[in-house]
This record gives structure tokens, sequence and C-alpha cells, in this order.
């Protein structure tokens, strides 16, 4: 099958319907509201009647810009109800409570969003908010799984302190998150969920590797790559597990994330996570050695002038290439499995001669080649790669923000997927 080119950018001028459900989260919204617009993007908010008792309709108005829809009753020489809906790129609801999910599951359409959820042709992205035990119940579950069938996005509720001193999962996901969620609808357009039904595993982040109590051995890895390919595999369908190493990021929507510390740690996570994965990409920067012995206390200098004692260190386990025995042992029939390799080349040897030895060497299917230093990669919101399959395929995909490659790797990783 011949490449397809990566996902273009969202276009700025985007129509975003921007649905809102009668939740106390509702106030969050407003938020997301404000990140569209900044983002350019033409927003036209219509909330359910319920969620005007929490935000009004003047505050929706100000914020979009745009005359805010309530009721199919208004304006209806311009049919609304039908419009709206026929004309959005994206529609986002936020927060999604437990009925209206449930209405639009059930196609009902007895107010203004559940008409324009049913006129709609572009991406639809959920994000709930409601209480653990709705969330939960089966009558939810079976909604939501409904939703995804038909391509929906529903992203999975974030968990801690809900109304009142009630505490689980069902808080609405951070905006930061939700506007994620959004970008990466708006870029895929009209594609289908092509993750839909697939198990994923990702590693994102640089582990570090403890001296003593208060020193490390670590790298300049942000996490934001890995996070971009957790993020972008949720807003195709996804089943999502993120294993990350020390990051300052916040959790992309609708991923299940495991932190970890050390290269020991995400060796144990990664290999638990996979079993029954359809894809395992490795993101992280896992430190390829770590010292023989940690100090008990902090290490001290032997006097002003003294050298340091010598640190003597031994090689960490290699994750990609033991789920790759793995594979061929029988333990993860048909998983697709992804490797990347931060490279700065050497003499006699580019960045992409790298590259092709490390993926003969490792057996992977996909190996995503970064160039990396002097501000390239590590700790920037781009980056630049070409992605080389051990069936010789070759995809260069220029620098741009890191969801870009991001798909461009899901792209790949759909294609070598084993049929269901």
């Amino acid at each position: 099958m011949p490449p397809t080119d990566p996902a273009p950018p969202a276009p700025a001028q985007a129509r975003v319907v921007l649905g809102v459900g009668g939740g106390i989260a509702a106030y969050k919204a407003c938020e997301v509201l404000r990140g569209l617009t900044e983002a350019g993007r033409s927003v036209r908010v219509v909330p359910t009647r319920a969620a005007l008792h929490f935000v009004g309709e003047a505050t929706w108005a100000a914020l979009s810009g745009q005359p805010v829809a309530t009721d199919v009753w208004a304006d209806a020489h311009e049919v609304p109800h039908v419009r709206i809906g026929q004309q959005a790129d994206l529609v986002l609801v936020a927060p999604a409570t437990a009925d209206l999910l449930a209405r639009a599951a059930h196609g009902l359409a007895d107010d203004l969003l559940a008409n324009v959820l049913l006129t709609a042709r572009c991406p639809v992205v959920f994000a709930p908010a409601m209480h653990t035990e709705m969330w939960e119940h089966p009558a939810t579950q079976a909604n939501v799984a409904l939703l995804r069938d038909r391509g929906c996005v529903v992203l999975e509720p974030a968990a801690g302190r809900l109304t009142g001193a009630d505490t689980g999962k069902g808080r609405l996901p951070e905006p930061a998150a939700i506007l994620a969620a959004a970008e990466a609808a708006l870029r895929r357009g009209s594609a289908p969920a092509d993750l839909a039904g697939r198990r994923v595993v990702v590693s994102a982040g640089g582990t570090r590797e403890p001296l003593d109590p208060v020193r490390f051995l670590g790298n300049r890895s942000s996490g934001r790559q890995g996070y971009a390919l957790a993020a972008a595999a949720a807003s195709r369908g996804a089943d999502v597990v993120l294993v990350a190493a020390h990051t300052a990021l916040d959790d992309p929507a609708g991923v299940a994330v495991v932190r970890v510390g050390t290269a020991l740690e995400l060796r144990e996570a990664v290999l638990a996570a996979a079993a029954g994965a359809d894809a395992v990409v490795m993101a992280a920067a896992v430190a390829d050695f770590r010292p023989a012995a940690i100090a008990q206390s902090k290490i001290k200098k032997s006097d002003e002038d003294g050298a340091p004692a010598p640190v003597s260190l031994v090689r960490n386990p290699d994750v990609l290439a033991e789920l790759v025995a793995a594979r061929e042992a029988g333990d993860l029939p048909g998983a697709v499995l992804v490797g990347f390799a931060a490279e700065t080349g050497e003499p006699g040897s580019t960045v992409l001669d790298l590259g092709r030895a490390k993926l003969a060497r490792k057996g992977c299917d996909l190996l995503v080649v970064n160039e990396v230093g002097g501000g390239l990669a590590f700790d920037t919101p781009d980056n630049a790669a070409v992605i080389l399959g051990s069936d010789g395929a070759s995809r260069e995909v220029p620098l741009g923000p890191k969801a870009v490659l991001a798909d461009a790797v899901w792209d790949l990783v759909a294609e070598r997927l084993a049929p269901r």
C-alpha cells in the first residue's frame, strides 16, 4: 500500500460548534472556548437548557463573538437545527453529561444540540463529566461504546475531585487536553477512526538513574513526542496506555497513564502493558546505562582538590529488543513494534546510516529517526524525522508540530495492523 502524506494542519478558519451540557463543569468550557478562539477558530456555542443554569448566554456570546444558539425556534428561517451541524468542521461537546451521551447515542432530537449532533457530518468529540457511579453505570458504558463504534471520539474522563466532597473518575479532562483532542480531530477531518478497537502502548519521557539520594543520570527528553503520539492514537479511537517517565506535561485526554522513573521500572510497565496490545511505540528516551551501585547517602567531595571517585556503570535492558523477541516467541502475536533513534551522526556515518543499521539490529517494524543536538527534537514543540520501515519503506516528515509526526507514525502503523 503506498504511503499517504501526514495529515495537514487544521485550517485556521475551521468552524467549530461547542456544545455545552448541563453540568457544573460547564464553567470550564469557557476556557475551552477561549482556547479555540485564540487559535483562530470560528466558534458557535450551543448550550443545552440546563447548561444555561450554570453559565449564562451573555458569557458565551462575549467569549465567542457570535450569537448563541439556544433552541430550535430562534431564527427559524435559518433552520438552525439543520444548518449549524451541516456547516461545522467539528462538533465538540464539553461537558458531555450522562443524559447528553444517552440522547446522542439513541438519536433523540429533543433540543437544538441533539439536532446538531444528528445533522453533523464532521468529526464529533465528547468530553464527559459526571459522577463516578454515573460514568461506570452499564447504560453509560453501552452508550459510550455505541458512539465510539459510530466513529465519535469519546474521551475518558479524568480522576479527581468532583462536585462536593466526592473524588473519583468522572472529572472533565483539563481544557488543554480537550483542546488537543479537538485539534487532532480537525487535522484528521473526515478520515475514519482507523485505530478504533485497537489497544496501543506508548512510552514517553526520559528515565533517570539514581547515583545517590540527590543525583541521577538523565537526558533532555521532555516527553512531548510520546504524549503527542498517545493523544493522536486516542483521537483515532485507540485504547491507549501511556508509560511516562519524568515529564511535566498534562495527561492527554482519554489516555491511561502509568508513571515510572528508571529504565527498569519502564521495562516492567511496558512489558506488562504490551500483553494483548496491537502496537507498541517506544518513544521514551531510555537510559542505556545505570550505576552499578546506588550510594545510600549523598556522595561527598573527598577534599577541595580531590578528583571524584569513578562511577561504575552497567547496561540497562533493551526493552525494544525484548518486545521483538517476545513477538518472535509468539507472546505478542501480530503486534506492530515501533522504535525511536535519536542520533547525532558520527565520522563516516550519517544520521540515516545509523538509523538503518539500528533498524536492522533491532528487528522492529518501524524506526523513527531523529537528528538531535543543537536545539533539535528534545524539549521543543516541533520535530522532523525519517520513518524507516523493515519492508524498505521510508517517509520523510519535515519540521513541524510533533502532533503531525505522531499522525504520520500512526498512518504507517495502521497500514501494518493485522486485520480483525
